[in-house]
């Protein structure tokens, strides 16, 4: 009787850089865009630097989540 093969687990990136870079990269865009468009809406200033900041520190909270090292059992 043969088993099927065992699926194998999901590798996780081993430390890729160019991962880190585009959630950095990508959330500095997408909220200072929304940010942008905010301040377009409402007739502000602040928002474009707010959303811009937090898109960086939502960016390198990604970045922690997925590289930090798994938890060992």
């Amino acid at each position: 009787m043969s088993h099927p093969p065992s699926s194998p687990e999901p590798r996780q990136s081993q430390g890729d850089p160019w991962h880190a870079f585009s959630y950095l990269v990508t959330g500095v865009g997408v909220y200072g865009l929304v940010g942008w468009l905010l301040d377009r809406w409402l007739g502000t200033a602040f928002l474009l630097p707010v959303g811009i900041v937090v898109g960086a520190a939502l960016g390198l909270y990604l970045t922690y989540k997925r590289f930090q090292a798994p938890d060992q059992p």
